[in-house]
């Protein structure tokens, strides 16, 4: 028998395996309470993969310590192909620098796949606070130190992160309020016991369209469609200020490399559907497909641009 034959039958069970997955339902997990963006977002893309891989891909729902909880379990889970994560930057670029011990390596045990969707975020002041744009927000709060106060979803959060962001970025003193959700953020700030807040362009929107809220500017790149008059930081000079809130797909770090093929070329396929664009968008969400190189580039730029606001604030989890 040749080396090559030997070879051959040596890693055709592997390539059966892989050419034959899946055979039975696939397991999502989000690591964020059902009904959530996460989840809304995540279900999206499953329902979408589905159709792709031939087999339901079923959501379940495991949430604890920011999404660290849900994301352990799936990737110490069996590398088969069968778990798949729906992960956030709390997870893979904020718990690094914010617990004291992170339940995974996230080089060794984690398999990156794809960026899914980013979710950009706006800057709202409620109307008691006398300022109409941004450049006069950031004119005030250095006129006034320590007088302007900003409610976030609670410490260590991206709407907490964001605030701490600007703050560094204008050079403004500017009071963090945190609070156990978004929710109870936002009635806040309807309420004007906080003035202003950074929070996901859908959880504002219909009380910016309602004037209850001032839209002062979208901390991306570029201005979001659901919000197309009101000017991006980038454009506002402050490109930096870019708080983009996201999601991304990620596999047991062990699993084969033609299973994590395929799970990509499924996800790519669901992306860049119309349907999933669309059910996306109805939540201010855009598709953002791409290699697992170009996640891991994001991942490391996120990583050195959050890490240098945590490390900064001092903040630290109990974990």
């Amino acid at each position: 028998m040749t080396l090559l034959r030997i070879l051959v039958l040596a890693l055709f069970p592997l390539l059966a395996v892989a050419q034959a997955y899946p055979t039975k339902p696939v397991r999502m997990i989000v690591p964020f309470p059902a009904g959530g963006p996460a989840d809304i977002f995540g279900r999206a893309l499953a329902h979408g993969m589905s159709t792709e891989l031939g087999q339901p891909v079923i959501i379940e729902n495991i949430a604890g310590v920011g999404g660290v909880l849900g994301v352990e379990r799936g990737v110490k889970s069996a590398p088969d192909g069968y778990t798949l994560v729906f992960n956030s930057a709390s997870p893979l670029v904020i718990a690094p620098f914010s617990l004291s011990r992170l339940p995974y390596d996230i080089k060794r045990d984690i398999a990156l796949i794809t960026l899914v969707v980013r979710v950009p975020e706006v800057l709202a002041v409620h109307p008691s606070l006398a300022v109409g744009s941004f450049a006069e927000l950031v004119t005030y709060a250095k006129a006034n130190p320590g007088k302007v106060n900003f409610g976030s979803a609670g410490a260590g959060s991206i709407t907490h992160l964001a605030g701490e962001l600007l703050k560094s970025e204008a050079k403004i003193d500017i009071v963090h309020v945190p609070y156990k959700g978004a929710a109870p953020a936002v009635n806040d700030l309807l309420g004007g016991q906080v003035q202003m807040g950074i929070f996901d362009v859908p959880v504002l929107l219909g009380h910016i369209r309602s004037g209850k809220l001032k839209a002062l500017a979208v901390t991306s790149a570029s201005r979001a469609a659901t919000l197309p008059e009101v000017p991006a930081t980038a454009e506002l000079k402050y490109p930096n200020v870019n708080s983009d809130n996201w999601y991304g797909l990620v596999m047991p770090g062990a699993t084969p490399a033609e299973i994590q093929k395929r799970v990509l070329g499924a996800a790519t396929t669901a992306l860049r559907s119309a349907t999933v664009k669309e059910q996306f968008g109805k939540v201010g969400g855009v598709a953002a497909p791409g290699t697992p190189q170009d996640y891991a580039k994001f991942i490391e730029a996120e990583q050195a641009k959050w890490g240098r606001i945590v490390t900064a604030i001092g903040f630290k989890e109990q974990n």
